[in-house]
């Protein structure tokens, strides 16, 4: 017998979550497939940072900020604890000072330059040794990364009564069918695939074409720090992170940090290497992170880049503890221009796919305006 949807999303991470979401709130009928019996991709292995501060200004930071108000709004609901924990972005040398300077007079986001003092008072992970400044934004929130994800699963199965079939691999869609790989079906008028970084498993062809690209990124987490854990405290970003954002891509001096960098670094660069740190209410940090593309990536972690990020986390932050209790490392699809690939592959079938690193911070906006645009 063939079961009956609205609209089926095949993909359980955070991209698959949020388009299950957003169908509902449309108010379909809508199935979700994991071929896991959990999110295990990209969305559980992250800093849990929902960053609207590294969107472009316009449409893309506006929808950073719509994804914002979603997590805040689960957060209300009981689905999941959000922190409201802010950031701040370090300046440990001059051209670093004046990209955020040149950032907050365009006036585009909501952020402000403090002093050094500030950021100290502000957190006491900031190393003030050589420290100049930074920028401070209150746009930034705070998720656990290893439960978020099946916390708002269970909330969208509870709450918006959508059916969860997770441990169920899709193995191939025609027309309006979906067939698993234990022989079951199911009929829907609608079909997303939020396959992550499997390009390959559905429509190989499609994905081949796309100019998606995988990305892998390596990460750390300490252990528990002494003492209690300020009531809030923001995540961290290095000046090297001005590096990676594109809301920083028209600040003039930012010609200036890439310069210096290559010049002193250039492992960081071959590496992809912009360090950054969230502290979670158990008092553990997680650090990082790297960037390899394409045919670079490995299965097997470099001791040399943690090495790096390291070195570079100690000249921007202090810990009491160093220690480190894991290491991990993640893979996503990346789009060189767009924030997400998005293609109607036919009547039945659309592609979602590629977030890159913004997963966490862009998925809800971006099924949002998906909806907004196709209901």
């Amino acid at each position: 017998m063939t079961n009956q949807l609205d609209v089926a999303i095949v993909g359980g991470g955070i991209v698959g979550l949020a388009q299950a979401w957003m169908a509902s709130r449309q108010g379909a009928q809508v199935g979700l497939f994991e071929r896991s019996s959990v999110a295990q991709g990209a969305t559980v292995r992250n800093f849990g940072m929902i960053w609207p501060i590294g969107q472009p200004a316009g449409e893309l930071y506006d929808v950073a900020l719509k994804s914002r108000q979603f997590w805040l709004e689960l957060n209300s609901a009981g689905a999941l604890e959000v922190e409201q924990c802010g950031s701040i972005h370090l300046a440990h040398h001059e051209d670093e000072l004046q990209v955020l300077d040149e950032f907050i007079s365009k006036g585009t986001h909501e952020a402000e330059l403090i002093s050094a003092e500030e950021v100290c008072q502000r957190s006491k992970l900031a190393n003030p040794q050589g420290l100049l400044g930074g920028m401070y934004s209150e746009s930034e929130l705070r998720v656990n990364p290893r439960v978020a994800a099946n916390q708002i699963r269970l909330w969208l199965e509870s709450q918006c009564h959508i059916d969860m079939h997770f441990n169920t691999q899709i193995t191939s869609i025609e027309g309006h069918e979906l067939q698993s790989s234990e022989g079951d079906s199911w009929h829907a008028d609608k079909i997303i695939v939020c396959s992550g970084s499997d390009l390959q498993t559905l429509y190989p062809e499609e994905f081949d074409q796309s100019g998606l690209v995988l990305c892998k990124l390596q990460m750390l987490k300490t252990t528990a720090q002494s003492g209690s854990r300020e009531s809030v405290v923001p995540h961290i970003a290095s000046g090297l992170t001005l590096r990676h954002y594109s809301s920083f891509l028209d600040c003039p001096s930012l010609e200036l940090v890439k310069e210096r960098v290559s010049a002193e670094s250039p492992l960081l660069d071959k590496y992809g290497i912009h360090v950054m740190a969230s502290q979670f209410p158990s008092g553990e940090v997680i650090l990082g992170d790297s960037h390899e593309y394409g045919a670079d990536i490995s299965p097997f972690d470099k001791a040399e880049i943690d090495a790096l990020m390291l070195d570079e986390l100690r000249k921007v932050i202090q810990l009491d503890d160093w220690s480190i209790r894991e290491k991990w490392h993640g893979i996503y699809s990346k789009h060189k221009q767009l924030p997400i690939y998005e293609k109607q592959v036919n009547d039945a079938v659309s592609l979602f796919v590629g977030t890159g690193g913004a997963g966490m911070t862009m998925s809800f906006g971006l099924a949002d305006r998906y909806w907004e645009q196709n209901s």
